[in-house]
């Protein structure tokens, strides 16, 4: 069974083919196409130039991934429909559609942060063969966009823990990158420089760190290494590793202690990190300590599929068109504030 993704929620435009093998899943092109390199001069995503990319770059990158037997070598089509930009999600939406009418394959329409939760099936054989050994899981979710904690009960039955009541973890990443002048995309550049530091450097707040639910917020972390820095009025260069590891590990503490409480009181079979963020070195460190100390396996996606891919959407339509999900190609439609759980 081999399943062709698309995925255009945001600035990576991506196409891939993955087959579902009796041991699990095998992928047999995917491609990735960034606009990184367009935005970062705008210090952050600018929605007209994306969908404009978008619209450049996917037929190209279609014609180049499928080859010779181009989409007729698949067996459906699965594409991101939401949560996202909605330019960018409807020059993907479209493309779908239309190859789904054309060539009479059926289409399925996937959840963005659904897709980012099948990440990880990508490359563990044994989530694919022993799912429901390892269900319920909890799954913590952190992008640029979205911090969600989600029970998973089985494939497609979430059930939305707590989430972020402002900036999303991501995105805090991105304002303090912005802040201290590193540049845009600010997480991989704040965990490459807080390697270099002292994460107990700075005391900063770790906001809602010990309230009795399961909400976060990062606005106020952010605003806080603000402040900090207006305090210091200068602040040389060799202090700036200091400032990001103190400013990550208060990020991380705070999702750490949510997911770990959780983790107490819903007693889940497995945990799985999902999201952008989930490249960090830090809270990959600190999920695999949760799972020792409550004893439960911990799975991550390889760090290739950490962003935005095409694969994680295949992964993840696979499992809806085998829960019976399918999508008349004239019905699908593009959801820019689409809920995983509610």
């Amino acid at each position: 069974m081999k399943v062709l993704g698309i995925e255009t929620s945001c600035d990576e435009t991506s196409v891939a083919v993955v087959e579902a093998r009796p041991k699990g899943f095998h992928v047999v092109v995917h491609v990735v196409s960034s606009q990184m390199a367009h935005h970062s001069a705008y210090g952050g995503v600018v929605p007209e130039v994306a969908a404009r990319m978008h619209l450049e770059q996917l037929q190209p990158i279609l014609d180049s991934a499928l080859g010779r037997d181009g989409v007729a070598s698949v067996d459906y089509i699965a594409v991101t429909r939401g949560p996202g930009l909605i330019t960018s999600l409807m020059v993907g939406v479209q493309v779908a559609k239309t190859l789904s009418y054309m060539l009479r394959k059926p289409l399925v329409g996937v959840n963005h942060l659904e897709g980012h939760v099948y990440a990880t099936w990508l490359t563990e054989p044994e989530l694919f063969l022993h799912a429901k050994k390892f269900f319920p899981a909890l799954a913590l979710i952190v992008s640029g966009g979205h911090t969600e904690i989600i029970l998973m009960r089985g494939h497609g039955a979430y059930k939305l823990i707590g989430q972020t009541v402002d900036d999303a973890a991501g995105e805090a990443f991105d304002k303090v990158a912005k802040i201290l002048e590193l540049g845009y995309p600010g997480g991989p550049v704040i965990s490459k420089l807080a390697r270099k530091g002292n994460p107990h450097a700075v005391d900063f707040p770790r906001p809602m760190l010990t309230s009795d639910h399961y909400q976060m917020s990062f606005s106020g972390l952010k605003t806080a290494v603000l402040y900090y820095l207006e305090r210091k009025k200068t602040v040389p260069k060799k202090t700036l590793p200091d400032i990001a590891a103190s400013f990550q590990q208060a990020v991380v503490d705070v999702l750490s202690a949510k997911l770990e409480r959780a983790c107490v009181e819903y007693r889940p079979a497995s945990l799985m990190l999902a999201g952008g963020v989930s490249a960090n070195d830090a809270l990959r460190k600190e999920l695999t300590a949760i799972g020792c100390r409550q004893g439960v396996p911990v799975f991550m996606p390889a760090l290739q599929y950490t962003g935005d891919n095409a694969a994680m959407i295949a992964a993840a339509g696979y499992f809806r068109r085998r829960e019976a999900t399918r999508d008349a190609w004239q019905s699908l439609s593009f959801d820019p504030q689409l809920p995983l759980a509610v």
